[in-house]
């Protein structure tokens, strides 16, 4: 829990960090296809609640805890690297997301240069690969889906950002897997 707090305490300091710097305009062709609209609103619906029904199974289960815990500590740790090294402007026609509980670890103001990858699909992918429940897994895949849709109509992110999630969170599972699950085994089903 110490690592988290001092992960969640200086994102805000590292997110104004990378607003100030440029970085290189990707040319998405799915972004092309899709007008943009504020889809903040029903965004979050999504997020924070499966977001809620996964904090409900995690008070069931602490092993869930654990491991999304470590998973959400290198998933943590490769974002920032992530941003760090791989610098970009925010995309065309870009609508900044609303929401007072996220954009509190991002400091003053909005950030739009967190794209690569995208925080918001990564954690609620990640929720569906800690979850334990075949229905509660089901609901965390198609949050996870709606989620990625619904930044792409936004244009909050690249394609590439949404996918590049998928890929880092599964990447941190696996590494959480080695660390907790040795020691507090656990079935999703």
């Amino acid at each position: 829990m110490a690592v988290i707090v001092t992960i969640l305490s200086l994102f805000p300091i590292f997110f104004q960090a990378i607003e100030r710097r440029h970085g290189i305009l990707l040319n998405d062709p799915v972004l092309r296809l899709l007008t943009p609209h504020n889809v903040s609103v029903p965004m979050f619906v999504v997020i924070w609640a499966i977001t809620l029904l996964c904090v409900v199974r995690a008070a069931q289960t602490p092993q869930m805890f654990l491991t999304f815990l470590w998973s959400y500590i290198f998933l943590s740790i490769f974002r920032v690297l992530a941003i760090t090294f791989v610098p970009l402007e925010a995309p065309n026609g870009l609508i900044v997301l609303v929401d007072p509980l996220s954009n509190f670890f991002y400091g003053k103001g909005f950030v739009t240069k967190d794209l690569f990858f995208s925080g918001h699909t990564s954690t609620v992918f990640l929720l569906y690969m800690t979850v334990p429940g075949k229905t509660e897994r089901r609901l965390a895949l198609l949050a996870t889906a709606l989620v990625g849709i619904l930044l792409l109509v936004q244009h909050c992110h690249y394609t590439l950002d949404v996918l590049g999630g998928l890929l880092f969170c599964t990447i941190s599972y696996q590494l959480a897997t080695r660390t907790v699950v040795k020691d507090y085994p656990y079935e999703h089903y």
